[in-house]
């Protein structure tokens, strides 16, 4: 069993607890659908937001779903950097798989995809 991390991120159009929310949610559920990984696979998740996001912690979104109540979560604000993309959140999910690196699938959704388009383009 080896320890592999998952990134992922998404954007939202504006700075909003619903929507923060929501997309959290999608973005998770995504990952975990496209990689076939279960909560007790789970080491931690490490979310980080741009600093133009603080109407609400995104790790409030996955601690209400059923079966994420022991998973780590760190919630954490990214540095301001110029030109950086904004209103984005980002997850990267660390899990106990089989799979090898080559065989994780990252998800890039709404504006995010431009921060990988090489991962985008086949997963989206």
């Amino acid at each position: 069993m080896y320890n592999r991390g998952i990134r992922g991120a998404t954007t939202v159009t504006q700075n909003e607890e619903q929507e923060i929310l929501s997309e959290t949610v999608t973005l998770l559920r995504e990952i975990i659908t496209r990689n076939a990984v279960e909560p007790e696979d789970i080491c931690s998740v490490w979310i980080t937001m741009t600093n133009d996001l603080d109407a609400t912690f995104p790790a409030r979104a996955i601690r209400q779903l059923e079966g994420w109540e022991l998973v780590p979560l760190m919630c954490s604000v990214e540095i301001p950097v110029q030109g950086s993309l904004p209103q984005c959140i980002r997850l990267m999910i660390q899990v106990n798989t089989e799979k090898s690196q080559r065989e994780m699938k990252h998800v890039y959704l709404n504006d995010a995809r431009k921060l990988r388009p090489d991962l985008s383009a086949s997963t989206n």
